[in-house]
């Protein structure tokens, strides 16, 4: 088997700065892989992890150096082994499973011996801000039946919470620190995420503090988010965290994130399936994993200028994947 690579960097612009702990995003960055096999094309695509400094560029660099190697026939599992987990491997193997959808007349999710998708609830973001603007954002949202907040380490976030809570009083609220709490905010902010029905509480500590989380007792579950990047971090979370955020762009491509399922319910923790931004061609195979997870947070092409033709689609609160999108037997439009 003969493939014909190519891999480019794309630029798209957000509609609005987007604030998290330590970061302003304005755009999204993605490496685009594309692999031919005769009238069959398989496409991926790969954000990275910001920090952890893989950067679109650093991505591409690892591809390139790659290329004869794929060219050749790569399989998904000696992919595992020439690249680490992050987003270049990502790109490569979710166009992988696109191409041998093709190929094989059959949807990724077939193959994966995955049940048929349903749409799935999936969460709404909100950008870290002043509480009255993150409520007004939460109604702007009308669809939105889940909603996760951004939070930061400036002190507001209780009356971040309380305003969203008061702007959508049924909806379903999670949490994200970003890794920007100490023990001590996160302690006195919790009576405020519990009055409002906060149902999840992502990453509130640094990583490589997870001794933190040790004799916690939050009456609210947690959620590891940059704590666990692949198979490898999820024993050192046992009994720290109840709820594992699989990312395929950190763990490296549906392959590892199938398998990190498999063992981290093995070891009794919940899922959640997150994105890193990107269009439909991300959202495509992080939604083939959705349907393992109780927690879906896969808004991200919503705040993007432009998206893939043909796209997912969002209604009543969920997000719908068509096999033409993404992972289908039919080729998707470019």
């Amino acid at each position: 088997m003969t493939l014909k690579l190519s891999a480019h960097i794309e630029k798209r612009p957000l509609t609005q700065p987007f604030h998290i702990t330590g970061y302003t995003f304005t755009e999204s960055q993605m490496v685009v892989v594309t692999l031919e096999d005769g009238q069959w094309i398989g496409r991926g695509e790969g954000l990275g992890v910001y920090y952890k400094h893989d950067t679109p560029v650093t991505m591409l660099g690892q591809i390139e150096a790659l290329r004869e190697t794929i060219e050749r026939g790569v399989t998904r599992e000696q992919l595992l082994r020439l690249l680490p987990a992050g987003g270049a491997r990502n790109a490569i193997d979710c166009a992988l499973w696109d191409l041998e959808a093709k190929r094989r007349d059959q949807s990724v999710w077939q193959l994966a011996d995955m049940p048929a998708p349903q749409p799935l609830l999936t969460t709404f973001t909100l950008s870290a801000d002043e509480p009255s603007v993150m409520a007004s954002q939460a109604c702007e949202l009308p669809d939105a039946r889940a909603i996760k907040l951004k939070l930061t380490n400036d002190g507001r976030n209780a009356e971040r919470v309380r305003a969203v809570r008061a702007a959508r009083p049924s909806a379903w609220l999670m949490v994200d620190a970003n890794q920007g709490f100490t023990r001590e905010a996160l302690r006195d902010a919790l009576p405020a995420f519990v009055e409002a029905g906060v149902a999840v509480v992502e990453q509130p500590f640094p990583i490589g503090c997870e001794n933190w989380l040790d004799g916690l007792n939050a009456p609210i579950p947690i959620a590891a988010d940059e704590s666990v990047q692949d198979h490898t971090d999820l024993h050192k979370l046992v009994g720290r965290v109840q709820v594992i955020n699989i990312k395929l762009d950190k763990c490296g491509g549906l392959t590892e994130a199938l398998a990190m399922a498999r063992e981290a319910r093995q070891l009794g923790f919940q899922l959640m399936v997150g994105n890193m931004g990107g269009t439909s061609w991300s959202m495509g195979p992080a939604f083939v994993l959705g349907s393992l997870c109780s927690v879906v947070d896969l808004d991200g092409p919503l705040y993007m200028l432009g998206d893939r033709t043909p796209a997912v689609s969002y209604a009543d609160g969920r997000i719908w994947c068509p096999d033409a999108v993404w992972g289908g037997p039919v080729v998707a439009a470019a």
